[in-house]
Formats: structure tokens, sequence, C-alpha cells
């Protein structure tokens, strides 16, 4: 007999919401009758063809804000190599559920909620449970972006981000600064390439360089900012002198750095022949670990972990960048079930335990909040 945290994950694993392009309309709809079945508020939020973003809430009778969990449903692209197992079909074997998304973060997702509706109860005469579900995520967070523009976010006074951490309560993550640098030449004949500007060469000196630049000092949790040039792009035709390349750049960073300060420091560095424009700014997350709540949390999580947890952080980004501004800043941690070491792989798997533990963690949370 599977629990229900167990059968909801099968039933999100079952659809296809590989990003681009996205495509979680089926899978919001079918959460959306779910949890209104179950005596949720719910409401669907559109952000382009197939896309969609849902807040749902249990009211509490309580005082203070409620409780605030958030997920992603869609997921990254299958890759290149075989699957064992198929990555749609929710297979249960020796102790694992496989499929894509089930670390990132779809079983997260039917813990969270399978832990509101066993604390029913609780949380109707405490204050309250919002869950933020995106879609859009692995792109850049569009989904969480486009809901912030739509729509005024309900007040939470703490929020779980369920990305994938073992059960491991994660103080935050660094921030991400992706940047296209574009070089301008002239075309001509590849004959006659004394005659034009070539922009690859342009972006060769500029590459050479970039890799000298200085994001920044250390961060005492988050350490070094990286720098990583991950795509390049030029030329049309081999016998013709390019006019344009573009290379774009993943920076990663913590919260003592201002993205615009690093985009005007390396405007300056590489100057005025390179064009620099943003294409996702996210900022780095970070809670207090002496914040009460976090604490808390971190006592609760005592039974899942050999040792008794540390400040840690994780080096991929969340929709929390977007969600916290928007949420004015609640305390956050970020907390799943999934492995991190799975997400994004071949044969993707959570381990049946520790989403049997992220269901219980999040029914002692959630009763803890509603006790004030």
């Amino acid at each position: 007999m599977h629990s229900p945290a167990l059968k909801l994950t099968r039933q999100l694993l079952g659809f296809n919401t590989i990003n681009p392009p996205g495509d979680e309309q089926a899978c919001m709809s079918f959460l959306a009758d779910w949890l209104e079945q179950q005596g949720f508020q719910v409401t669907l939020y559109p952000f382009g063809e197939k896309r969609f973003n849902l807040i749902a809430s249990l009211p509490g009778q309580g005082h203070g804000a409620p409780l605030g969990f958030t997920g992603h449903l869609d997921t990254v692209p299958l890759g290149n190599s075989e699957w064992q197992y198929d990555p749609f079909g929710a297979d249960v074997c020796d102790g694992r559920v496989y499929g894509r998304g089930s670390s990132d973060m779809k079983a997260a997702v039917a813990a969270f909620i399978c832990a509101c509706i066993g604390q029913r109860e609780a949380i109707s005469a405490g204050a309250g449970v919002v869950l933020l579900l995106t879609g859009g995520e692995e792109t850049g967070c569009d989904g969480a972006r486009a809901l912030m523009e739509q729509v005024t976010l309900p007040e939470v006074g703490a929020l779980i981000v369920g990305e994938p951490t073992a059960n491991y309560p994660v103080l935050g993550h660094k921030g991400a600064l992706w940047l296209r640098c574009e070089t301008r030449g002239k075309t001509a004949h590849g004959a006659m390439p004394e005659l034009g500007i070539n922009a690859i060469y342009l972006a060769a000196d500029a590459l050479q360089k970039i890799q000298h630049f200085q994001v920044g000092p250390d961060h005492p949790l988050m350490r070094k900012p990286t720098l990583n040039v991950g795509r390049i792009s030029g030329g049309l035709n081999i016998n013709s002198v390019p006019d344009s390349t573009s290379f774009d750049v993943d920076i990663r960073t913590a919260p003592n750095l201002q993205h615009a300060d690093i985009c005007q420091r390396l405007h300056d560095y590489l100057g005025d022949s390179v064009l620099i424009t943003s294409l996702v700014d996210l900022p780095a997350v970070l809670s207090d670990a002496e914040w009460p709540w976090v604490q808390k949390v971190c006592e609760l999580s005592r039974p899942c972990h050999e040792r008794p947890p540390e400040p840690r952080i994780v080096p991929y980004f969340t929709d929390a960048s977007l969600l916290l501004p928007a949420l004015n800043h609640p305390p956050c941690l970020i907390l799943g079930p999934g492995e991190p070491s799975m997400a994004h792989q071949t044969d993707e798997y959570c381990e049946l335990e520790k989403l049997a533990q992220a269901e219980t963690l999040y029914s002692a949370i959630i009763a803890d909040w509603m006790q004030g």
C-alpha cells in the first residue's frame, strides 16, 4: 500500500512538464482540482501558452501570518543518455521512486501538500497555510516572475522551499547573474578580411580578459563568487567576416555583492567594445541561523540526520530569489526530500524513506507554527 505522499508523487511524475517548453497546464489543472477537493482555496494564473502558476490556501482562524510552502512543477529535459526507467512511469523499485522531477522537485510538492492535509484541524485553528506552486523555474524562474507581476502575493510569516536537500535545512543559495556580452564588427568577404572588422576576434580578446575579472570578495558562508562563460555564438558562414558575436556569462554571487555594481565594473573592465545585457538577475538568498523559527526547524529535523544541522547553503538558485522580496522577506529555509546529486540526472529518483521523512517533518513544522 502506497502512502498518500507517494501516491501523489507518482501522479505528478506521470505528467510531462519538461521545460522548455514547460506545458504545466495538465499537471497544474490536476493539482487545482485535487486541492479543491481537499478544501483548499485555489487560483490558477496563466503566464503563457499552456503555462500556469497556482496559489492555494487553507485559511486559519488563529492569529498571525500563514506558513508558506513553494515548489515548481516544471522539469529539465531528459538529456541524451538512455534511461533504464520510464522517466514518466514513476516506477517504484528498491526503496526509490524513479522519474524526471522526482528529486527536483515533485516529491517535495506531494509531501508538503499531504502534510497540510494531515494537519487540517491544526491549520484551521491556527494561522493557515499558503502554497505557491510555479512553472518555469528551470529556465530562470519565469513563472515566479510572472506571478509577481500578476498578483499581490498573500502574506506568509515564513517560507519553505521544497528543493532537494535530502531533508537538510538549508539557509540559502547564491545569486545568479546571467549576462550576454556582444561584440560588433564590420562584415566583409572572407577573401578580403582586411576590409572588415572580425567580431569573433574582438570576442576572443574579451574572453581572454574576462577570465581575470574579480567578481568580488569572498562571503563567510558562500565563499568565493564564480564566473563561467557557458555559451558562445558568432558568424553566419565560413567565407564572411562576422560582424556580430556574443558569449553568455554565468556569475554566481553572495548577498554582499550588488548585481548592478558587478555589471558596471564588468563594463568598465571590458570597455565600450563589448555590449552587456542582463538575461537573468536573481539575488542571493540567506536566512539568519539565529532566527528562532530557523532554529526550531533545525531542531525538528534533527531525527533525520546523524548530527545536528549546521549552517549550509546550496549551489543552485530557487524561486525564493524573486518570491522573498515580494513577500517582504520572511524567514526562509530550503528543505526537501530530493537527493541533491540526483537533480537533472538520468534515472532521477527520490528515496522513499526521505519522502516519508519529509512528510513527517513538514507536518511537525506545520503543527509547531499553528501553535503560535
